[in-house]
This record gives C-alpha cells, structure tokens and sequence, in this order.
C-alpha cells in the first residue's frame, strides 16, 4: 500500500483560506515541545495523533510519548520502520506506513483536548545549497512548509485526515477510531469545548509565547544559515584556490601550468568560457592557447586575441587591477561610439562572435610585470552580475599562477645555466684532451729530432734534411693548433672586425683551392671539381673570412674521403637574396642524428682521442661562427656512414648586383683578390 497524497495538501484543500508559511527545523521541534508539554501539564486526557518521517526520529522522543500515554489512552505514533518498528498495540498505538508514502516527507502533531487544541502540520521542502556544511548544519537547515495553530475546526479537518490514514493501514482499529471521532471530532462537542478554550487563560497566553519563541527561532536559524553560507564560501573559495596551487605546483612546465589553471577555475566558477594567454604590455596581440569551454558553447582557442587597441586591455595595464563587466551589450567601452578612432578594436564584432553577455578580465601580475591574462566569459543567455567574492578568487588565482610562471622561468634558465655548464665542462676536457694529445705528439717529434740532429754529429746529410723536414711539419701543425684556437676565440668574442664588399663567389672558390692544393702539394688528394658559373652575381661578403670558410669546408671533405673518392663544390641560386653554396663528398658520412653537433666546438664523431685522422674539431665551429658574421645559415646533410655528406651555407648577393658587374669588375676583383692574400698573409 502506498498512499502518495500529501496530508497538507488535502487540509489545504479542505481549508482554502489558509495558506502555508515556512518554518525550519529547530521551530518545528521547538513547538512540538511545547505543544507536548502542554499534554503533561494537563489535567484532561486529549486525542494525540503524531507522524514522524523515519524510525530513528520516533526514537528520539519515545520517552516523551510513554509519558503522554499515562496521561490519556488515545495516542497514535506514526513512522516509516527501519529496525524494529512495526504495527502494535501497546502503551499507545503505532501505525508504520510504507516508505513510499508521503507521510515520510511530512512533520505532523495533532492535539484535541477538552480546554485546548492545535495542530501542527508540514511537509518537507527540497532545497539544493551551494555549501557543503557537516551533517549537523544541514539537519537544522531543513525547510518544511506548513500551518501551525490553535484553531479548532483546523485541528479537527487535520484529525480527521490522520485517522483517515490510520484506518488504512490498521483496519483492526475502526471500533477504537470510530470511538475517537464521536469524543473529539463531535460537531456539538467540538463548539462546547471551544467555549472552554476561550475561557481557558493557558490558552490565550500560550499562543503569543510560543509565537514570539518561534520568531525568535526563524530569525536565528536564518542567521546560521546565512553564516555558513558565508563560511562555505571562503572554504569553496581556498579550496578551490589549494586545489589550482596544488595542481600547477606538481608541473614546473608553463603550458601544463596554465592549462591546469584555466580548467580548474572554470570548473570551480562554473562559467561559460574561461581562457588564459600569455602575453606582456608591449604585444600587439596575444594567441589564444588554453581554454575552459561549458558544454554548447563555441571555441576560440587558436584565435588571435587583439591587445594594443583594446581599450579593455589598456585599461587592466593603467589600473593594474581587475575589470568587470555585467552587461556586454550595453558597456560605452564595448559599443561602437566608444570606438571612433579606426584603428580601435571593435570590441563589440568580438562580443558578437564570441557570445559575451559578461566579461572579466584579470591580469596575471609578478611584482608589477605583466606576465598574462585571464578572462572569463558569461554566455547568455542574458547578462550575469560578476560576484565580488568570484572576482576576488580570480584574482587570488591569478597570483598564484604567476608566481608558479615564474618560479618555471627560473627552473627553466637554471637548466639552461646547467646545460651550459656541462657544455663548458665537455669543452674543458675536450681542450684538455685533444691539446694534450695534438700537441704532445707534434712536440716530442720535434725534440727527437732536434735531439738526433745535435746529439749524431756524423749523420748524413740525408738523414739530416728527413730530420729537419719531420720536425718543420709537426711544427706547422702545432701552428694551425694555436691558430684555430685563437681564430674561434676572437669570432666568438665578437672581436673581429669584419669587412664586407662585393666580391666575386667564383674567385674566392679557386683561392680556396690553391690554399688547399698548396697545403697538400706532397699529398694525394681525391678529386675536386667545382660547379661555380663566372655568371653568378657579386656575394656581399669579407673576401677574407669566405675563403677561409671554403678552405675549411674543403678542407674538412678532403680529410674524410678516400683518394679515390670525389669532393665537388657546387653554388646555386634560390632565390633573389642569397647564394647558397654546397660543398659535398663521397667520403665516411655523418650519422643522421649528429648531423647538428657536428659544428660543436671540439666535436669528433670518432672521439676526442680514438680517430683515424688528425685535427682539433675547431674547424667547423669556425665556419658556423664565420657564417654567422653576415647573418647567413649553414647546416650539414648525409644519409648515413659511408653514404658521403654535404655542408651548406648562404651568402647574401649585393643588390646592385648590376653596377657590381660593369666594364671594370675584373680589375676590380684582382684588386679584391690580392687584398684578401695579403690579408691572409698577415694574419698567419
């Protein structure tokens, strides 16, 4: 059996004059207690009828109602059984209704005597708080809505509603209910004992107590209420802020920073659209990379977001303070006629676009440097009023991602520092290493000739002149040691002073060869062709440096290819701006994922004191930092060991490539070419 129909609603159907007030917990058990109190300071014996909405309710006042069953014998008790709750006949009757019943979601007290009468009857209401109290905070924050009186003919309709509902769970009773209707619910019974109510003084002092008793209860469970609310939502609110400072803190990488930031805050605020983007005072714009979005509404992550004619974004920078704003549509900051310069933002294309019925934009600060922007979107579908607790929550947030942002920077430049440090250190004991072993070798050649050479006074001529020539050679090598290392030193300290003029690239391609061929006059060398049309415009370039550079680079593909290999020096144009050189060779090749360090300082691929040929590994450092001087790039390609490797570079071309070639650039060019050999000289 399950009866749904609410007894409320029938008294109030019964009674349309009365409407129902609102009343919380504490005033119910409040006026409960006295209307039972009234019960055991009685003389008479009166019909009591009390609906508890569980078990473990009834339980808390059982002692009271074993006392009132000494007073009268017509007591009905009422509840949901959960334990041991059952139907019975016993100090007074227990009626248990079925869980489904309305009666579970209702708080009544019926009392029908000879001098006095009330009745108190409510139903519970659902109210959903924002606040998450302890279980204590909510029971007494429960809301019932119902009628609390003294009159008579009300107590009786509600009665006879209660017992109505008895009878359908314990039809054993009808004889005793019938005998309760003739004693307490009798028309001509009902009008004497209300003449008696009005006599009574109990009576007509009882209600203005209990009443002021009430008010003073509702007036201060609403002061509770409003106090926790208060408390919930400073605890909402550091919650929410540990959460995020906890979240960002885990990550010392700004992207996963922000991303935790911005999904975090907009699940806490509940708002529509919550971004977060990097940017400083000076950009011009800012690129939309992280992004909360509420379910239905558009993304803008990937946008460009406009910054320095948004006079919203202005004004953050000149207050250095948060903005608010409630109703997007109707702001003059927002609205075209607060926009007549053309060159402004239309913030209002934006708010269209975008759906922005509320904004608030709060700046991500660090001792005054700004280091982002948060932003909050309301989407419709009218305006929403920013909170100023909310706002205050953002802006604690705001702080705590800026300090992790740089906390992150500083982590990040520590390891910077740190791999330049390790860097510093491998070139330590490469220079260690490889001066100890390049110079070693040279000189303990040269002290054992020149030892031999002083200590055999009768050696031969011949064997004299193979002394003297080994010890002339390791010379030489020890010079082009000391000469590489203060070369890289000098283009490294930015000490060089470069000297750029137009020159011929397919000269400088035969100088270098001549140097290369000179070097090595005594040695086998594998073929070099070179692919350089005398067609090719004037590079703008130090002559000087650019044929130190093709030296090296041939150099370099001379030593690491087989005498039956080929080097070819090729140059091409791609475009109207550089020429891009090509050095290439059939020789050992560089492994694919070294093809980048290979213009390290130092860098052997076979090991600083493990390799097949001689050399510092400064060579191809200095071509990098050559390079570099006219702001052209280099870069090395190869498809692995034995495949042969190719080194690039781009050399700017003049841009009166025209006038550079007229009637006289050839004697020009010979003046250039014998400045750049006598440069050369002087500098070895």
């Amino acid at each position: 059996m399950s009866l749904q129909k609410s007894v409320l609603v029938e008294l109030l159907q019964a009674i349309p004059s009365w409407r129902p007030q609102m009343y919380f917990k504490a005033s119910l058990t409040a006026l409960s207690h006295a209307m039972e109190d009234r019960i055991l300071l009685g003389g008479d014996r009166p019909l009591v009828i009390a609906s508890f909405q569980r078990e473990r309710f009834y339980r808390q006042e059982a002692h009271r109602y074993r006392r009132i069953a000494q007073k009268t014998d017509w007591v009905y008790v009422l509840a949901a059984p959960e334990t041991d709750f059952k139907n019975g006949s016993g100090l007074y009757e227990t009626i248990a209704f079925e869980p489904g019943d309305s009666l579970a979601q209702e708080w009544h007290l019926v009392i029908l005597g000879e001098q006095y009468s009330s009745c108190l009857i409510c139903r519970e209401r659902t109210v959903t708080l924002n606040e998450e109290n302890g279980s204590s905070a909510k029971d007494n924050s429960r809301r019932f809505e119902g009628i609390w009186t003294f009159d008579r003919q009300v107590s009786q309709q509600a009665a006879a509603i209660l017992l109505e509902r008895i009878l359908e769970y314990r039809p054993e009773l009808a004889q005793k209910i019938e005998q309760a209707r003739n004693l307490y619910l009798n028309s001509e019974l009902g009008v004497q004992n209300l003449a008696l109510e009005q006599k009574s003084e109990f009576s007509l002092q009882a209600d203005p107590f209990v009443q002021r008793l009430v008010a003073y209860l509702q007036a201060g469970q609403y002061k509770l209420i409003k106090a926790n609310y208060s408390l919930a939502l400073k605890e909402h609110k550091e919650r929410l802020i540990n959460s995020v400072t906890a979240a960002i803190r885990r990550s010392l990488d700004p992207q996963e920073i922000l991303q935790v930031a911005v999904q975090k805050l907009g699940e806490g605020l509940e708002v529509c659209r919550c971004l977060i983007y990097r940017c400083e005072e000076s950009d011009v714009t800012a690129k939309i990379e992280h992004e909360f979005l509420n379910q239905g509404i558009p993304s803008i992550k990937g946008q460009t977001w406009p910054l320095k004619n948004n006079p919203l974004f202005q004004d953050v920078l000149k207050l250095r303070e948060s903005i608010s704003i409630d109703d997007a549509f109707h702001d003059p900051r927002i609205t075209e006629r607060a926009n007549p310069n053309p060159s402004d933002v239309s913030l209002q294309k934006i708010v269209t676009n975008c759906s922005i019925f509320s904004w608030l934009l709060v700046p991500i600060l660090y001792q005054g440097r700004l280091l982002g922007m948060v932003e909050l979107h309301h989407c419709g579908p009218t305006p929403s009023a920013w909170k100023s607790e909310d706002i205050a929550l953002v802006d604690a947030i705001a702080t705590q991602v800026g300090v992790t942002l740089i906390q992150a920077e500083a982590y990040a430049s520590l390891q910077d520092l740190n791999e330049q440090l390790e860097a510093l250190d491998r070139t330590r004991s490469n220079l260690v290493a490889i001066t100890g072993h390049e110079l070693r070798t040279p000189l303990s050649t040269i002290q054992v000739c020149l030892e031999s050479l002083a200590s055999e006074p009768d050696m031969s001529p011949e064997l004299r002149q193979v002394m003297l020539n080994t010890a002339l050679v390791d010379a030489e090598r020890m010079r082009k040691l000391i000469q590489d290392f203060l070369t890289l030193s000098k283009l490294e300290s930015g000490r060089v002073q470069w000297h750029p003029e137009p020159v011929s690239i397919e000269e400088c391609v035969e100088l270098a060869l001549s140097h290369i061929n000179a070097r090595n006059a005594k040695n086998n060398l594998p073929k070099i062709h070179h692919f350089v049309s005398s067609e090719l415009p004037f590079v703008q370039a130090d002559g000087e440096w650019l044929v130190e550079l093709l030296t090296k680079l041939l150099d370099n593909a001379c030593k690491f290819t087989d005498v039956n290999g080929e080097v070819t020096i090729s140059v091409n144009r791609n475009n109207t701006l550089n020429l891009e050189v090509t050095v290439a060779d059939t020789g050992r090749g560089i492994e694919p994922n070294r093809l980048e360090r290979v213009f390290d300082r130092f860098y052997q691929e076979e090991g600083a004191l493990r390799r097949s040929v001689g050399g510092t590994g400064l060579g191809l450092a200095i071509c990098r930092q050559i390079v570099s001087g006219w702001g052209g790039e280099i870069w090395a390609e190869s498809a692995g060991k034995n495949h042969g490797s190719q080194f690039h570079f781009t050399v700017p071309i003049v841009s009166d490539s025209t006038t550079a070639r007229s009637s006289n650039a050839n004697g020009r060019a010979s003046q250039k070419q014998q400045k750049t050999t006598r440069r050369r000289k002087q500098r070895e």
